[in-house]
């Protein structure tokens, strides 16, 4: 059977994203709406829409929204160069204009660094993900680290620290999902834990927690003892 491709066009004029915005405000439009207007255009077999909507799915909002390789966001979304293009020239103008001076939320637990990547239990890929403190553990930075099954070679330590040592970051706190909904940390999940505790001591930076993260749930290393 073949499968129907919803286009812009198509759509009731008060339902397009670019009108929508023209005439309600960008307050009016979901993420999704967002990036289709930034996208403008959809690829072979994808309306601009289904496209938005996979990106948002895949690689979640806030992961897409600390993205900045080009190549990366191409190969993993499987989308043009130039739809990669604008989505990180779009974003970092976002951060360029509206980041200031200003630290974000402080993290006191892991029930705070929950709520800040909490949208990862709803990826339907395992992604891991880091976030940057400072001395006070105000949020300076979140990274993708990879996109895949976690392995060493996919999360190696350099992966992870090297945004540390950019941004100055006092410590690191990483979380990852789990699409199976298991929330039991694997044997690999605790090796690598361990080896990023180690490498962050060497290089002075602390490994506050590694969250696992399953729908609305989540565990946390350090307080099951295995940090």
């Amino acid at each position: 059977m073949e499968t129907y491709h919803i286009k812009v066009k198509d759509l009731a004029e008060d339902a397009r994203p670019r009108e929508k915005l023209v005439r309600n405000g960008p307050d009016a439009l979901s993420d999704g709406e967002l990036l289709a207007v930034v996208l403008n255009t959809g690829v072979k077999g994808e309306g601009v829409l289904e496209l938005s909507g996979r990106i948002l799915r895949d690689y979640g909002s806030r992961g897409i929204a600390s993205e900045r390789d080009v190549r990366r966001l191409r190969e993993l979304l499987d989308i043009p160069e130039v739809k990669a293009c604008q989505i990180i020239a779009c974003l970092e103008l976002g951060r360029r204009f509206f980041n200031g001076s200003a630290a974000g939320e402080a993290i006191k637990g892991p029930a705070d660094a929950y709520r800040y990547v909490s949208e990862m239990g709803r990826l339907k890929k395992e992604e891991f993900r880091a976030l940057y403190l400072d001395v006070r553990h105000r949020v300076l930075h979140q990274e993708v680290v990879s996109v895949g099954s976690l392995t060493g070679s996919l999360v190696h330590p350099r992966e992870v620290f090297r945004p540390a040592v950019h941004y100055g970051a006092a410590a690191v706190l990483v979380a990852h999902n789990h699409p199976s909904g298991d929330t039991t940390p694997s044997q690999e999940d605790i090796s690598i834990t361990r080896q990023l505790d180690e490498s962050g001591r060497l290089l002075g930076v602390e490994l506050l927690d590694h969250l696992i993260i399953v729908g609305g749930a989540y565990v946390s290393l350090k307080e099951s003892g295995l940090l």
